[in-house]
């Protein structure tokens, strides 16, 4: 069965923690439907989007975005634009490669349909979740295998002909829309450091140990098929909806994981928090004005990168955009180079290299160790 795919992408959205993410009306309208979907039209609208995730996992691992033309109408301006816009992710993948010294191996999806609306005859509303997994290895060592996951949400309308279906929209948290410039870096410059590194032997603290298990437990792409697609909703509100749900995130893994204690200005109670426990901005301040964190490096990533192997697990980073703090991750891990991993939320990433979808020259990273 063909697909083809008209792509309007959300941006990065979600990972702003002051920028309020809102499903398009129609999309609230197929998600608050009360009316069950069957068993059957899910698995039938579940074969199609694996198919369409499997297309587009085969495009990053081999650089040649031809295949997914078979997804678009060309001949539709939007659809084109979409498609370019795709092609464009994918190129930023092999250029964050080609820094890194590394090889995406495979990658591979996890799909959750969670509504299908037939939203007039023959026009269908999804809703699903996906998990992708991507494994890389460095060039001069290809058996050693390193895995990160991120987590996306969509919306797509699906309009059946008679012998297909055809993808009339779709809405996404990408989590590289706005971030795909390479250009500021200095490449070669970069690969002969990252290729000299190994890993530092290092061993968690009991408390770090604990936050680590908490994020990668909690993140929305965990591993444990228990805890894929979820929060730790019965003891944390998801606010995504309010602004973001990145310092909320960080704030339980210091606290659920590392035991870092409430008080009055980082404070959680009845699905509501404090200002330096939800918002970005307010977060990366309270703990370097409390003392609770203390500052690694302040930069560019070209000014960073090196002092990012100073960080270990537990530490976090913060991304300022235009003199904003807009995002906030915690490493919770080093690949076999001893690069940083980050978890987070919005989008929910799980060992996810730390500059990964931030490359614009307008962030500035903010490394920070965190005394547990």
């Amino acid at each position: 069965m063909i697909i083809i795919l008209i792509l309007v992408p959300l941006g990065n959205t979600l990972a702003f923690a002051d920028e309020p993410f809102a499903l398009p009306e129609e999309a609230s309208s197929t998600l608050n439907d009360t009316s069950p979907t069957s068993d059957a039209l899910k698995a039938e609208f579940d074969c199609l989007i694996k198919d369409l995730f499997i297309k587009r996992n085969i495009s990053i691992v081999s650089g040649d975005c031809e295949g997914l033309k078979d997804f678009y109408d060309l001949n539709v301006k939007v659809s084109q634009y979409a498609y370019e816009s795709e092609v464009k992710k994918a190129q930023y993948l092999m250029n964050w490669s080609g820094k890194q010294s590394v090889v995406f191996k495979n990658l591979d999806s996890i799909v959750k349909v969670r509504k299908v609306k037939e939203k007039e005859p023959g026009l269908f509303g999804v809703i699903c979740d996906v998990i992708t997994e991507f494994n890389y290895y460095y060039t001069d060592s290809p058996q050693v295998i390193n895995t990160f996951r991120l987590g996306t949400n969509h919306y797509l309308n699906l309009k059946k002909t008679e012998d297909r279906y055809i993808i009339t929209k779709e809405w996404y948290t990408d989590p590289f829309a706005d971030s795909l410039n390479l250009n500021n870096i200095k490449t070669e410059e970069v690969k002969k450091y990252i290729l000299s590194k190994e890993a530092p032997a290092y061993t968690s603290s009991e408390k770090v140990q604990k936050a680590i298990d908490y994020a990668h437990t909690y993140c929305g792409a965990s591993t444990d098929e228990n805890f894929i697609f979820k929060y730790n909703s019965s003891k944390y509100k998801n606010h995504n909806p309010d602004g973001g749900d990145c310092a909320n995130f960080a704030s339980q893994i210091l606290h659920e994981g590392g035991g870092l204690k409430k008080n009055g200005t980082w404070n959680y109670a009845g699905k509501n928090g404090t200002k330096a426990w939800l918002n970005a901005q307010g977060f990366k301040g309270y703990m370097l004005g409390s003392g609770r964190g203390s500052s690694i490096a302040k930069g560019s990533y070209q000014q960073v990168y090196k002092a990012a192997y100073n960080m270990r697990p537990g530490d976090f980073v913060a991304y300022e955009r235009k003199g904003r703090i807009v995002h906030i991750s915690t490493v919770t891990g080093l690949d076999s180079k001893g690069y940083p991993l980050v978890t987070c939320h919005n989008t929910d990433r799980l060992l996810v290299p730390y500059d990964l979808g931030w490359s614009n020259e307008n962030i500035t990273f903010h490394l920070v160790h965190t005394h547990y």
